[in-house]
């Protein structure tokens, strides 16, 4: 159930982020940006729609969605995809679509944190979240 994911999340630990941006093609100003940058991730849901909201000092983004529908995005750097968030098991997981490429994070609570492993081709990212 999603509930288990509903609360803000403080990054505490990020690794292998800056390759993680790098395979999808980020800029270098962007990366740096990225890489010192402590987003608090805020979950929710409204009925059927979850909502995730991510808040730092260079930018906000917020989605909106029903588990399994497809839905457009466009991303703190700028691309635009289609996702789909899905539960599988107890990990939500959250599949991007451009130009026939395709990234996915895996959301999951460990811990009483939460651990996004980010995967982009042969490349991956773990973040680590605390509850704020």
């Amino acid at each position: 159930m999603v509930d288990a994911f509903c609360a803000t999340w403080k990054l505490v630990d990020s690794q292998n982020f800056d390759e993680y941006m790098k395979a999808l093609g980020v800029g270098f100003a962007t990366r740096q940006v990225g890489n010192v940058t402590k987003p608090t991730i805020v979950i929710s849901h409204e009925g059927d729609k979850v909502v995730i909201k991510t808040l730092s000092t260079f930018k906000n983004t917020e989605i909106s969605f029903k588990l399994g529908e497809e839905f457009d995005e466009t991303t703190a750097d700028d691309r635009n995809v289609k996702s789909t968030v899905t539960l599988d098991g107890d990990n939500l997981v959250h599949v991007q679509k451009w130009d026939g490429k395709e990234t996915k994070f895996v959301r999951e609570i460990k811990d009483g944190k939460m651990v996004m492993t980010l995967a982009f081709e042969d490349v991956q990212a773990v973040r680590t979240y605390e509850k704020a």
